[in-house]
């Protein structure tokens, strides 16, 4: 089911919606400086919990990411099945693998995230485990570069 997800997400942010490419897309992959690499973030929710990930993200994490050159590319949750009440999904883009490496020790180095991230789990831990994370490239013939 993962597998059938990540590649539904990944047709979708490539653009291709019934075999062609949506002007969303296209002024992303227009915008997209050249040798940039993209982050795919997978994180699985304690049960009753993705509501408080969204809000963590939605109220803190996707400011202090702009804070620390992090480039939020879009969020994702999964329609249906068994991940669809415990699964984020999302892509980040960075300038190189270098620079992503310095910018998530930046962010998580910040006293900011730190309290928002400790806040936000006064109830308990919201991740059922850690993030998984795969650093993409575009292929040649990606509308996204």
């Amino acid at each position: 089911m993962k597998t059938k997800f990540t590649a539904a997400l990944l047709l979708l942010l490539t653009g291709y919606v019934g075999g062609r490419m949506s002007s969303a897309s296209a002024v992303v992959a227009a915008q997209a400086p050249a040798g940039h690499v993209y982050e795919m973030r997978t994180y699985t929710t304690n049960e009753g919990k993705l509501a408080n990930l969204n809000a963590r993200f939605r109220d803190h994490t996707l400011r202090i990411f702009a804070k620390h050159n992090i480039k939020s590319i879009g969020y994702w949750t999964p329609l249906e099945g068994p991940t669809g009440e415990t699964t984020l999904v999302y892509i980040l883009e960075h300038p190189s693998r270098e620079d992503a490496r310095k910018n998530w020790a930046a962010f998580g180095a910040d006293p900011e995230w730190q309290k928002a991230r400790a806040d936000s789990e006064v109830g308990g831990r919201i991740l059922a485990k850690a993030p998984e994370s795969v650093f993409l490239t575009p292929t040649d013939y990606s509308p996204l570069k």
